[in-house]
């Protein structure tokens, strides 16, 4: 008997047959003798439906009001899984974040969640009971309703698991796991049985959807394996039809690169002339932090006669305009010119195996000159390797990588 976490995505939940097949699914687990609890989100496009509520009414809305009518989707998908489980004789009963409490930081619309208190949780599995939380939500130390921002209920459900002492969480979507890129764009893409939690964070962090990263990072945080699968297949979770995310050591062979993943949600801002004395590069990113801006890729470059530097960065293309009114708005940069680019992609190397291997760097770099394209700005870590683009070479800098590291074959 194990203690297993599902969720179930907006898209397995859609309409009231997909809720029916996926209770089908908590069933068999349930059946098996497994403890079971369940995490769902709200059905496909409801969440946006509120959004654009919200948003018709006042663009610069509360945000603690915007977050009590989001995240009134999962709690309706959780009531209709619980009448859906009661109905197959299921004993289940639908929760609402506050109510367990999930304890969450007052940044509503992307809030953290601090803790989960235990006791409530433990309970419900005393009494055999199936446990439906309505994700994506929790509550302040205030008591105001916080959203966790978008792919909120995957990180719901890996800090269930994570609360509950999970032997494994199953993630339900609308894919059948993790692949080596995005199909729609290489169809040679393959499926991957398992990836580290190392891997899986750098795939999720750098465009790949299936996953959030802060679910990523939480169950590497706390040794939870995660797996990813289709709620539209036969199969459950313990028949292991899909991606296991996990330990780099329950890995028997590393692969030198696991996946090429790819965003164009990305801005350069570029700043040009910046008066080069110590301590500037802190004096620029202070208010970049203080508005709540994500940094990547950060270039420096330091003219000839030493008087004058350059500052490259990325951020987040929803962010850039904010970036720069920040920006501008420095007393240090009124001689300064600042350039904004949105017209970019992002397009990256993962795999642990770097670690042991050389050559990976050159083969990138090379395969993308052989193409013709040419690279903005580069940045690496020991297991990653990513580069800007020009956003129109995406399509072709995520084919030519694909092939040239051969993740099209077969692991030996």
């Amino acid at each position: 008997m194990a203690r297993l976490v599902l969720k179930f995505g907006g898209t397995s939940v859609a309409d009231i047959e997909r809720i029916e097949r996926a209770a089908d699914k908590v069933e068999r687990e349930y059946r098996l003798g497994h403890e079971v609890a369940v995490v769902v989100s709200a059905m496909a496009g409801v969440t946006n439906q509120l959004v654009d509520y919200c948003r018709s009414i006042d663009p610069v809305h509360d945000a603690r009001e915007y977050d009590a009518v989001v995240s009134s989707g999962e709690q309706v998908t959780a009531g209709l899984m619980a009448l859906a489980l009661q109905k197959r004789g299921v004993p289940a009963r639908s929760w609402q974040g506050w109510q367990l409490p999930i304890i969450c930081d007052e940044v509503h619309g992307k809030s953290r969640i601090l803790e989960i208190p235990p006791t409530e949780v433990d309970a419900r599995f005393k009494s055999e009971e199936v446990l439906v939380l309505a994700g994506f939500q929790g509550i302040t130390r205030q008591n105001r309703i916080a959203t966790l921002g978008r792919g909120g209920s995957d990180t719901s459900a890996v800090a269930l698991a994570a609360a509950l002492h999970a032997d494994r969480c199953d993630i339900y979507t609308d894919v059948d796991g993790i692949y080596t890129t995005d199909p729609r764009i290489v169809p040679e893409a393959r499926r991957i049985a398992k990836i580290s939690y190392d891997e899986m964070l750098e795939l999720a962090s750098l465009g790949a959807k299936v996953l959030q990263n802060r679910s990523v990072e939480m169950a590497m945080k706390n040794n939870i394996s995660v797996q990813v699968l289709s709620s539209f297949e036969d199969k459950i979770g313990s028949d292991y039809p899909g991606t296991l995310v996990t330990n780099e050591e329950n890995i028997m062979e590393n692969p030198v690169i696991s996946g090429v993943a790819f965003t164009q949600n990305e801005a350069k801002v570029s700043i040009l002339n910046i008066p080069d004395v110590p301590g500037v590069a802190a004096k620029i990113f202070a208010p970049i932090s203080a508005a709540n801006i994500i940094v990547d890729m950060i270039v420096q470059d330091i003219s000839e006669d030493g008087n004058v530097t350059s500052i490259t960065f990325v951020v987040p293309q929803e962010d850039a305009d904010k970036a720069e009114t920040v920006l501008k708005e420095l007393d240090l940069l009124k001689t300064s010119e600042i350039r904004v680019n949105k017209n970019v992609a992002k397009i990256s190397v993962v795999g642990i195996g770097m670690r042991t291997h050389a050559g990976v760097a050159e083969k990138m770099f090379k395969t993308l000159a052989d193409k013709g394209i040419n690279i903005d700005v580069i940045a690496a870590t020991e297991i990653k390797i990513s580069v800007l683009i020009a956003k129109d070479y995406t399509e072709l800098a995520v084919r030519s990588l694909h092939a040239a590291y051969d993740l099209d074959q077969a692991p030996a």
